[in-house]
Formats: C-alpha cells, sequence, structure tokens
C-alpha cells in the first residue's frame, strides 16, 4: 500500500511540476509578444488581454455580390515583413488569424488571414490594417496549389475596422465565388452573430 501510495505522490508531484512549468512557458510567451505587440492589448477600443479580436461584417465584391464574413486575427511570427511602407506608414507587425465567409446560406468556408500592420507600436488606432484571406486547406495538407484568395485593407474608425480601400486583388476561390476590389466594415462580435446572419442570407445575391 505505501509503494502505491507513494508512486501516487510521485505521480501528482510531476503533474503539479508540469502545470506550473507550462504555466511559466505561457507567460513567457505571452510577456515576449506584449513586448514586440504593446497595441495587441487594446485592440478596436477594446481591452483585449488575450492578444486578440474577432468580429463580423459583410464583404463587398466589385460584382456587387455580398458575403458574410468573421474574423479572428493576432500578433504573427515575430519577423519583420518585407512590404516596407503603405500610404506613408512603415511596417510596425505581421497578422495571423482564420476567417470564416459565408459562401451559400448556412454554408461557411474556412479561410487563413495573414496581414501587416503599418504604423503604430503602442497603439493601433491610427494603422492602417492589409489582410489575405486564402482557402484553408485543411488539417494534415501541406500541399494546396492554386489556393483562392482575396485581399481587405483598411483602418479603424472608433470600434469599426474600416476596410474600405479600393483595387485590393483576390483570385477565384475553388468553392466558386470570386472576390475582388472587396471592401468590409468588422464590427466586434462573437461568431453566433455571424452564424445567424450566414443561416437566413443568401450569399453572393446582389444587394
Amino acid at each position: 500500500m505505501s509503494a502505491r501510495k507513494g508512486c501516487f505522490g510521485l505521480l501528482t508531484g510531476c503533474l503539479i511540476k508540469l502545470v506550473l512549468w507550462g504555466t511559466v512557458a505561457l507567460a513567457a510567451v505571452w510577456l515576449f509578444t506584449i513586448a514586440l505587440n504593446p497595441w495587441a492589448l487594446h485592440i478596436g477600443g477594446r481591452s483585449t488581454p488575450f492578444l486578440y479580436w474577432h468580429g463580423t461584417g459583410t464583404v463587398l465584391a466589385k460584382d456587387g455580390k455580398s458575403y458574410p464574413l468573421y474574423v479572428t486575427f493576432w500578433p504573427g511570427e515575430p519577423r519583420r515583413h518585407s512590404g516596407g511602407r503603405r500610404e506613408g506608414k512603415g511596417w510596425s507587425a505581421n497578422l495571423r488569424g482564420t476567417g470564416w465567409l459565408c459562401i451559400a446560406p448556412g454554408k461557411t468556408e474556412r479561410m487563413d488571414i495573414s496581414g501587416t500592420m503599418y504604423g503604430g507600436y503602442l497603439h493601433a488606432d491610427q494603422s492602417l490594417f492589409s489582410f489575405r484571406l486564402l482557402e484553408w486547406p485543411g488539417y494534415f495538407r501541406f500541399s494546396y496549389p492554386h489556393r483562392g484568395f482575396f485581399d481587405l485593407a483598411g483602418m479603424w474608425h472608433g470600434q469599426e475596422l474600416v476596410m474600405d480601400r479600393p483595387n485590393e486583388q483576390g483570385i477565384k476561390l475553388n468553392t466558386g465565388p470570386f472576390i475582388d476590389r472587396a471592401t468590409v466594415t468588422l464590427h466586434y462580435a462573437d461568431k453566433s452573430e455571424y452564424e445567424a446572419v450566414c443561416a437566413m442570407q443568401d450569399s453572393g445575391k446582389r444587394q
């Protein structure tokens, strides 16, 4: 019995140590990310201690078709982007995220988001955000040729991310939609709001 208790105590001690070291590691990553991206603590007029923002809006393509969209984004890898400058603002951060695009009523396509923030270090309010939303390759798929995508770019207007820059490019998605010169105004929201809109809206219909 004492041997069993000893083994159990040893296992419990190891688990506690693993939890403690895991917590320390997560805290270190959090602090390191904040040091590089202090703007991520306050995005879109909101406190964001988990360093990400999520919201929804309706993408409008140049042909007049519209598609509900939900996005989540956060600071990307801490490496310098080769994009240089845009609209007089210098590179300040890489961005990563996930998007969900409503391509038919109740039908969602997952997207990968890569992007860049230009201007700002302590604050993002006056920064220019540029996103590329690429078709998601799926789990355990390392090669996905001819991925469709569309680009968005814009700035914060209060608590809304108004991505209204003209002439943003796009390549037809494999699922059919061709979203080119797209614009969208994103407001803070949970995914449930997007799902409700997607369920009832005839995505792709001219407005």
